[in-house]
Order: C-alpha cells, then sequence, then structure tokens
C-alpha cells in the first residue's frame, strides 16, 4: 500500500470525513498531492492527526507538522503529499478545494 492510501486508510478509521485527494502532479505545484479531511471537532482532528503520524512513522519521514496543539487546521508534510486536517468551519473558510480546483480530485467516503 502506498502512501497515500496508507493515510486515507488511517483518516477512515478514526472517522475522518468528506476526504478528497487533489492530484496536483500536473500542475508543476510545490506538491504532488493534497489530502484533505474534516473531523466533527478538534479532538476528532487530533486523534486523527496523531493516528496518521503513529501508522506512519516507521516507513515515512515527515517533514513538518502545523497546527496539532490547537487542532482546528492540523498539517502534515510528507515532502510529495501534504495532508491537512480540518475541522468544518475552518474548512469552509479556507475552501482549499476551490483554490486548487484545477487539480484532479477524487473523493473517499467512509466505510464500515
Amino acid at each position: 500500500m502506498e502512501l497515500n492510501e496508507k493515510i486515507i486508510q488511517a483518516i477512515k478509521e478514526k472517522k475522518g470525513f468528506d476526504i478528497v485527494k487533489i492530484d496536483l502532479s500536473e500542475m508543476n505545484a510545490f506538491t504532488d498531492t493534497f489530502i484533505i479531511c474534516s473531523g466533527a471537532s478538534t479532538v476528532q482532528t487530533i486523534a486523527i492527526f496523531r493516528h496518521i503520524h503513529k501508522e506512519l512513522k516507521k516507513k515515512y519521514k515527515i517533514r513538518g507538522i502545523e497546527g496539532e496543539n490547537h487542532g482546528q487546521w492540523i498539517l502534515l508534510d510528507y515532502n510529495d503529499t501534504l495532508v491537512h486536517i480540518f475541522t468544518e468551519e475552518i474548512r469552509k473558510k479556507y475552501d482549499l478545494e476551490l483554490l486548487w480546483a484545477d487539480g484532479k480530485f477524487t473523493e473517499y467516503t467512509y466505510s464500515e
């Protein structure tokens, strides 16, 4: 399983929702992929972050983490993939999907 698949699986395991992967590789952007998801509260966004980090730290090097103490917008930088974990309110405010609308979108739904 590749990095992006592992991230999406970890998000689903903590019941993150509105999961979107945006492929930016053809846009000459600073990264190849955004993975964006929402959590119902800061407690859930922090749990999603911790789970992703725990599941991936043995195999993948993380370049940086931002926002993990506040939980409204947590960013994990895996170099070619940036993971954005938002509360619903903050996600609507910054609307990264609109900003990067020229990318190729894949949406994921939660399934047990």
